[in-house]
């Protein structure tokens, strides 16, 4: 059976740019139509839609293919639980040009160093965005979001939303205002008035 190369290329937020992903792995020999991605989602989320898409691509003899084995994961237990995935499916996992093999002791515990590493790095990230948005509260620098419409605007939407003399789509319209967006904005008009 011909080796089939599945790649797989992910970044966490929707500004970044795969490109890069996508030129490594079709150097590694993954055909354009055989990348798989997602873009907006961590490596702890598990439920990825494009990791899905490529694990159900890979079948016997195939490899899945990443640029760096934190792209596929952030968590020890994920990382082994793709890796035993598809081992059962008795497919191959390649990361960075090396082939994963998990009968190799010394393969499997850099795999696993790798892997921690990865994990260690996305809990480094998660405490130093916490102590971040710790200070800049105390510093009184988020403070949210400022309201579309003012007190005044929120306080004439609620009343002529009262009157039932215009419709929703006529109110979303008149300020300018999503239907969700209306509505918080009436909640929080009726808050203000209690």
């Amino acid at each position: 059976m011909d080796e089939n190369l599945i790649g797989y290329a992910r970044c966490s937020t929707r500004g970044q740019d795969l490109r890069a992903q996508r030129t490594a792995l079709k150097r590694l020999g993954v055909a354009a139509v055989s990348i798989y991605t997602d873009r907006g989602y961590t490596g702890r989320n598990r439920s990825r839609p494009g990791l899905a898409d490529a694990l159900a691509a890979v079948g016997e003899g195939d490899t899945l293919v990443v640029t760096k084995l934190d792209r596929l994961g952030r968590s020890v237990t994920d990382l082994h639980a793709i890796a035993s995935e598809l081992e059962a499916k008795g497919a191959r996992l390649a990361y960075g040009g090396s082939t994963h093999d998990p009968a190799d002791p010394a393969g499997k515990l850099f795999f696993t160093m790798l892997g921690a590493m990865a994990e260690f790095e996305a809990d480094l990230i998660r405490a130093r965005t916490r102590e971040g948005v710790a200070i800049a509260k105390a510093e009184g620098r988020m403070l949210g979001r400022t309201p579309k419409l003012s007190a005044l605007q929120r306080r004439r939407l609620l009343a002529d939303y009262e009157t039932g003399e215009y419709s929703t789509a006529q109110l979303m319209e008149i300020s300018g205002l999503s239907r969700s967006a209306m509505y918080a904005t009436l909640a929080r008009a009726r808050e203000e008035r209690a």
